[in-house]
């Protein structure tokens, strides 16, 4: 850090991440568990993102979870790969620079991924209440702007959110209580006020996760009343243990969000903080391709085709 002589407060140049957990001797361990998430993670997205590029994956619903796991292995690789670096080095440092970075692509991917499941539930109530009509209301145009909204709403939120932080002073120390650069920790290190600051990051969480969260339940709960009057008794089963993995998924992702963002500055210890962060930087994305497309029959199909063809050879 370097001292500026005219203000009360140090211009920051880099940033010190503690980390995960205090416990030195288990680095090489949790090393080892999160390498292993972070491999599942990025082999399970890579082969939806493959699979569903076959021919007989042409729907729109293929399409989203082609995007969102674009989006989740973007996620890992934004928060995973420097805290791996971190268990194994002395050297725990981030530049300014790439810690506005990676706050910013954290949150823009994070946010877009909020809007890209309402998209996901609009298309599975369409595909329900609307069957005859679902290849005409869910059309590629519709679908593309879909996820357009999603990015430019997540590039929004980020915008705002990384600009609010960085253009303040850091008053120093430039440790931060944590394994990447976020929100929560960055703001205890400003030297202005930051209740300003926390409203507006209320708001934020009410418009990037509440809002969304409360359309896919209320999306959720109609297709479930629709289901119900479904004659097939295995037909409402396997709907409704479908549901409720992506609920439970949903659930877990949007409160670990809400709960971390809706008090950044205080509300809750920083190793709950960071326990729930890690729900949603590194579990989520490793469960989403399991929960949404690996219980798939035609997705388990292709895969075991593809694997045949590669033994054959």
């Amino acid at each position: 850090m370097e001292k500026v002589g005219r203000s009360n407060h140090t211009t920051v140049t880099s940033f010190i991440l503690l980390g995960l957990f205090k416990h030195p001797e288990l680095q090489i361990l949790f090393f080892f568990m999160f390498l292993l998430i972070y491999t599942i993670t990025i082999i399970g997205n890579s082969l939806i993102i493959i699979v569903t590029v076959h021919s007989s994956f042409y729907t729109p619903m293929y399409f989203f979870l082609r995007v969102l796991s674009f989006v989740d292995i973007s996620t890992s690789l934004v928060v995973v790969p420097k805290m791996l670096m971190n268990f194994l080095s002395q050297d725990k440092s981030i530049s300014y620079t790439g810690c506005a970075a990676q706050m910013y692509f954290l949150i823009f991917l994070a946010a877009a991924e909020s809007y890209l499941l309402v998209a996901m539930a609009y298309d599975r109530y369409v595909a329900i209440f609307s069957p005859l009509r679902y290849t005409i209301v869910m059309n590629r145009r519709v679908c593309l702007t879909l996820v357009l909204l999603s990015f430019l709403t997540g590039n929004f939120v980020s915008v705002v959110q990384t600009a609010w932080v960085f253009k303040s002073p850091f008053c120093g120390p430039n440790k931060i209580n944590y394994f990447f650069c976020d929100i929560s920790p960055l703001i205890i290190l400003l030297c202005t006020e930051t209740s300003l600051y926390e409203l507006q990051a209320m708001i934020t969480t009410i418009l990037a996760v509440f809002i969304p969260f409360s359309v896919i339940v209320l999306s959720y709960i109609f297709i479930i009343s629709r289901i119900l009057t479904t004659p097939s008794a295995n037909g409402r089963y396997k709907t409704f243990r479908t549901c409720s993995s992506h609920l439970t998924v949903l659930m877990i992702y949007y409160g670990s969000g809400s709960l971390i963002y809706l008090k950044p500055k205080f509300g809750y210890p920083h190793d709950v903080k960071k326990v729930l962060a890690l729900v949603y930087t590194t579990v989520t994305p490793m469960l989403n391709p399991i929960i949404y497309s690996l219980r798939n029959k035609d997705v388990d199909r292709i895969l075991r085709t593809m694997v045949r063809k590669v033994r054959e050879r």
